[in-house]
């Protein structure tokens, strides 16, 4: 997939190269209880830019897939836990209902219609900047898209009149002539990295949290989250849920855990007699489970919560072939042949 993205690219000139950015901002009159993935409005804004800035992105382009063709890595479909084996992920949006669908499927293709930015500032007075994106017009209607994720730091504008001042300024040394010199006007960095591509209807993901936040998938693994917790609190076998719903809140790193359990199904058959089992295979391989006095699953710290969700999303498994154990909390769902 590299190999062809590469020479996709190098069939055309930085020409052939366009810029654009992408905000975000919440849908008019957005209902709390609507999906994350359905609260958001995306824009594609064009961005004018001069040959230097032109021959710059087409480079690092080039530099970053060839750094990542050197890697080799597997190519594998996109989950939302996946082992630690670095990998360049699949993802298709067909979900028509996910915001983000927009940018890909009403916007980028229709080049013609796409606003110029003038102002950034007027922009981002209203609408959050959110990634930038790299085109690169392949002929016959054919498109290659890059995407970064753009830091709030990352952009910078001039102080209205009046405003509040701020402790830094921005400079930048001029080699010509060897002075610090202030930068005025509105800034952005754009840094040599590539988070993900988007070529003939798939993405393929290089930094896999990076691309969650882009399109929506970060917050979204949030709400879903919370969901698995209420399921978990219905089966009334758990002690301590009020801590379990506080590290939703402030612990983003619990969230894909959760989903995982979502998606497995697992607390559905959650019983006495199931978490005998648990507690068994916990003590197997070393682990401590709490169980209260009236035989619930007991959460007390966040330890507590870390190892019940590991042990519900079935993270020891063993091999087919060998018999060896292991501990991941990946791994895809299949039904073996009778």
């Amino acid at each position: 997939m590299i190999d062809n993205c590469l020479q996709e690219i190098e069939s055309i000139s930085s020409s052939d190269l366009y810029l654009y950015f992408i905000t975000r901002t919440y849908k008019p009159d957005v209902k709390r209880s609507s999906k994350v993935l359905e609260k958001y409005n995306f824009k594609a804004y064009q961005v004018d830019i001069n040959d230097e800035i032109r021959d710059y992105l087409y480079s690092l382009t080039q530099e970053q897939l060839q750094h990542t063709k050197k890697k080799d890595l597997e190519i594998t479909e996109y989950d939302v836990i996946s082992d630690d084996i670095e990998s360049i992920f699949t993802y298709q949006i067909n979900n028509k209902a996910m915001s983000f669908a927009s940018v890909i499927n009403d916007q980028l293709p229709f080049k013609s219609k796409i606003p110029k930015i003038k102002n950034l500032e007027e922009i981002i007075e209203s609408e959050d900047l959110w990634a930038y994106c790299v085109g690169f017009d392949l002929g016959d209607e054919k498109w290659f898209y890059t995407f970064r994720k753009i830091a709030s730091g990352r952009v910078a504008i001039d102080e209205k009149e009046g405003a509040k001042k701020s402790k830094i300024f921005r400079t930048i040394f001029n080699t010509e002539s060897s002075k610090l010199e202030l930068i005025k006007g509105q800034t952005i960095n754009l840094d040599k990295q590539i988070d993900c591509i988007y070529i003939n209807d798939t993405f393929y993901v290089l930094k896999k949290t990076l691309f969650e936040q882009i399109i929506g998938l970060a917050e979204e693994f949030k709400e879903r989250a919370a969901e698995v917790v209420l399921n978990l609190e219905a089966t009334q076998m758990l002690e301590g849920i009020s801590l379990l719903k506080e590290c939703v809140q402030k612990n983003p790193a619990i969230h894909k855990k959760l989903v995982r359990l979502q998606k497995l199904d697992n607390f559905k058959n959650l019983d006495k007699p199931t978490l005998d089992r648990l507690i068994d295979v916990a003590k197997r391989f070393g682990d401590n489970i709490k169980r209260s006095e009236d035989g619930k699953l007991l959460l007390e710290d966040e330890k507590d919560i870390n190892m019940a969700i590991k042990m519900l999303c079935d993270y020891y498994k063993e091999g087919s072939v060998f018999g060896k154990h292991y501990g991941t909390f990946s791994g895809k769902l299949i039904n073996p042949i009778q």
